[in-house]
């Protein structure tokens, strides 16, 4: 089951939400506005899943950025969410997608008890300028359902994410060894 608005403001306001820095007029009827962060990372030349991705970091200045098509950006959220209680999905908006960036299409769950800056895949159809602090996408929180498990107290290959991650699939492909 998705929370309201309201619903999401009373978890916020009963600390079983964490959404930081939190403004109650990015709410929703059923979901909060999250926002791009300061910098992104641009993954360089071919990928690789066996392998470390390379990529150069760049901050995202005032003045905007050109996303251009044809390469991988990661970037990160503004905000920091979580919760112990709830689950969540990360998603574009109708205004991103209006602009031809596709962003977070591939892993929108956020499992309970990880409480992070999302990291963000992002495509760009055309080229494209984004700014710091942009609404870029909506966040939804789920009800779950049988017994909670937080993501921090399992084997989580992404537990200790504090910022923008690169994959960490070459981990599992011959132990990393390659």
């Amino acid at each position: 089951m998705i929370l309201t608005g309201p619903a999401i403001a009373a978890a916020v306001q009963a600390d079983e939400i964490t959404i930081d820095p939190y403004e109650p007029s990015r709410l929703s009827p059923n979901a909060y506005d999250w926002r791009l962060g300061e910098t992104v990372r641009v993954c360089n030349g071919n990928l690789d899943a066996a392998t470390p991705t390379a990529f150069t970091e760049h901050p995202i200045s005032n003045t905007g950025l050109v996303l251009r098509p044809g390469l991988l950006y990661l970037g990160i959220t503004l905000e920091r969410t979580g919760s112990e209680t709830y689950a969540q999905l990360l998603n574009g908006n109708r205004t991103t997608g209006s602009l031809g960036i596709w962003v977070h299409v591939s892993a929108p769950l956020g499992h309970q008890g990880h409480a992070i800056r999302w990291t963000l895949e992002i495509r760009a159809t055309r080229p494209v300028r984004v700014y710091p602090g942009m609404t870029f996408g909506k966040l939804v929180f789920l009800t779950t359902s049988g017994t909670p498990a937080s993501y921090q107290q399992q084997p989580a290959k992404y537990a200790s994410t504090e910022g923008i991650d690169i994959s960490r699939l070459y981990e599992e492909i011959d132990g990393g060894t390659r």
